[in-house]
């Protein structure tokens, strides 16, 4: 897993082969990062990292200039993996919550201008995710939220649906 820019460009992490998350492809967070630069300005923006997982998603937001970034992770050997990239990387403030993205969806009070979330793809809720960040009212006014989900999902109807991208077998989409 390597950060592809910013100011940790370059950087790589060795992910361990007993974790049963995988990291967004290069390709594919390039791609959606460059997309992601068209509709906000990363520097000093706070960022929520839902289902972090390796933690790929939070080291790059961090890259590019986002001031905090919140990853959430229910598994405590990814989430023991995340604090120790961050800790390399001297971001070892940032806040990383180990516990159920749902539970902390429906307590959390704070907005973002970025919400990134990776659940896996089988997850059963995970057509329910777009509802609960609007519910919830975490975005700031012209915030973005992007959710990864693979080719049985569309949410092009959704009320708050702005794009759609697919690099391979991933597939995003985006709300505002």
């Amino acid at each position: 897993m390597r950060i592809i820019t910013g100011i940790y460009k370059g950087r790589h992490f060795d992910v361990p082969h007993t974790f049963k998350a995988r990291p967004t492809t290069d390709f594919a967070k390039e791609n959606i990062f460059n997309v992601l630069g068209g509709y906000l300005d990363f520097d000093g923006i706070t960022a929520l990292d839902l289902f972090a997982g390796t933690g790929s998603i939070s080291l790059e937001m961090l890259s590019r200039g986002c001031a905090q970034v919140i990853s959430v992770e229910a598994d405590r050997d990814h989430a023991r993996f995340i604090a120790q990239c961050m800790k390399k990387i001297g971001a070892d403030n940032n806040l990383l919550i180990r516990g159920d993205v749902f539970r902390f969806l429906k307590s959390c009070h704070q907005q973002f201008s970025l919400i990134f979330a990776d659940p896996p793809y089988a997850l059963e809720q995970l057509p329910t995710l777009p509802d609960l960040i609007f519910e919830h009212d975490l975005l700031v006014p012209d915030g973005i939220f992007v959710l990864e989900h693979g080719k049985d999902h569309s949410f092009e109807s959704h009320p708050h649906f702005i794009d759609h991208r697919h690099y391979g077998s991933v597939n995003f989409s985006l709300f505002r």
